[in-house]
């Protein structure tokens, strides 16, 4: 009898103290806010775009218009690439790390990092400045999801766990929220490089109160299902028994498929809408707002649908499907956006609206996604799965950037069709790899 209680517990079927605690609640919250600083610091770069136009070391020629402007455009791009190859393989390193500090000690050095690293852009008097100081900060952010995750299936059973993946990561919507904000304004005093002491200083205080609540001591224990997934990583080398595993590889492509389509709305999107209909930073903040507020309702709403199948007698397999597929056809409509400049010259909202739907869909994309490695692996191997998919992710991302820095001015029609279907073809991969979610039928 204890043996199925356990079982059903952590199905969310019945549930323990700590499941009815509002405290799991308050760690998510957490989460929510770390995710937040960790999207604000990153995309500090992209919202001072149009002010570096003026930094002689980026190479803007004033002679030539927006769309012709190579070493600019090249210098813009290879910073963001930077970060990407840094964040990539941080990623390899830090999930591992954080499953052997544990979540609490690795979580606190990864923001360090980053926070550190954030400021420190606002000493770079070159490129290879901006390079080496986004090197760091790629290195620290690695860290943020394989830790979240890792709590998310420390403190949450699995019927739960897709909408608190989603209510943490819409942090990454709310970033734009604030950002644009906090930099308009620092800028508008300060200049530029107090933008990344703006934000960077943000995560010293969540540091503060990270280090002071006590993770360890009120977190729940191992539940029925974590024993039942014990086995897939035992008998070997946790890395090696990774490595041999389906489960591993199907995250891994849905990440690196997937990841940089919203990476170019993170460092494009302000420029996009500039090129294309003329707006400064100030001008673009509704549009962007836009963008994640409506991304905001997609990942908490895409990331809770899952487990609104679940609590309607889906399947685990079932419950995270169907609600990936759905965001996977929610995406398609990407593929109009070329051709909204042409049909409204003047209007950018029926582009923002797209592209808005298709973040959105993406964040429950990656709500869902992000509960997999939780729903195949134990929890002390989660961190390592999750900084493997990441490495997967940055390096898609980076691909991705290549490719956009390359066309987007000229070619946007393939960047967006590419980006509309990466989707699709990304599940289609995870099925065929993970035809079924969930413990070995054995166990």
């Amino acid at each position: 009898m204890s043996t199925n209680t356990s079982s059903l517990q952590d199905t969310g079927f019945a549930a323990t103290d700590n499941e009815t605690s509002s405290m799991r609640w308050f760690v998510c919250f957490l989460l929510f806010l770390a995710t937040t600083i960790n999207y604000m610091d990153r995309s500090v770069f992209a919202f001072i775009e149009p002010l570096l136009h003026n930094v002689p070391f980026m190479g803007w020629d004033f002679a030539a218009d927006k769309f012709h402007q190579p070493v600019f455009d090249n210098n813009f791009g290879n910073v963001i690439i930077t970060f990407q190859f840094a964040y990539g393989i941080g990623f390899i390193f830090a999930g591992r790390v954080i499953d052997k500090l544990g979540t609490k000690t690795g979580y606190a050095l990864a923001i360090l990092i980053w926070g550190l690293a954030s400021m420190s852009h606002s000493l770079v008097g070159s490129v290879l400045g901006f390079c080496i100081a986004r090197v760091f900060l790629g290195l620290g952010e690695s860290g943020n999801f394989p830790a979240a995750i890792k709590a998310i299936s420390e403190w949450f059973p699995a019927r739960e766990r897709g909408k608190a993946v989603g209510l943490f990561n819409s942090g990454s919507n709310v970033s734009f929220f604030l950002a644009p904000l906090i930099i308009s304004v620092v800028t508008a005093r300060w200049g530029w490089r107090s933008a990344f002491l703006a934000t960077g200083s943000m995560g010293m205080v969540w540091l503060v109160i990270w280090l002071l609540f006590p993770y360890n001591k009120l977190r729940r224990g191992a539940t029925q299902t974590q024993a039942a997934l014990a086995p897939v990583t035992e008998g070997g080398p946790l890395l090696g028994k990774l490595l041999t595993n389906r489960g591993t590889y199907a995250f891994a492509i849905g990440k690196g498929l997937t990841d940089g389509v919203w990476w170019f709305y993170l460092f494009y999107l302000p420029q996009f809408l500039n090129r294309n209909y003329g707006l400064s930073l100030s001008q673009a903040y509704w549009y962007i707002v836009t963008v994640y507020v409506i991304s905001s309702v997609g990942s908490i709403g895409g990331g809770s649908l899952s487990g609104f199948l679940m609590s309607r007698g889906y399947s685990v397999n079932a419950g995270r499907k169907i609600a990936m597929l759905s965001m996977a056809v929610l995406v398609l409509p990407l593929i109009f956006v070329p051709h909204m400049g042409d049909l409204f010259p003047s209007n950018p909202w029926p582009a923002t609206l797209i592209i808005a739907l298709a973040a959105a869909a993406h964040q429950g994309w990656s709500a869902n996604l992000f509960s997999t490695p939780s729903d195949m692996f134990p929890s002390t191997a989660v961190s390592t799965v999750v900084g493997i998919g990441g490495a997967a992710g940055a390096a898609g991302g980076a691909a991705f950037t290549w490719l956009v820095k390359n066309n987007l001015s000229l070619h946007p029609l393939v960047v967006f069709t590419i980006a509309a279907s990466l989707y699709l073809i990304s599940l289609a991969c995870f099925q065929l790899l993970v035809p079924r979610l969930g413990p070995p039928k054995n166990a």
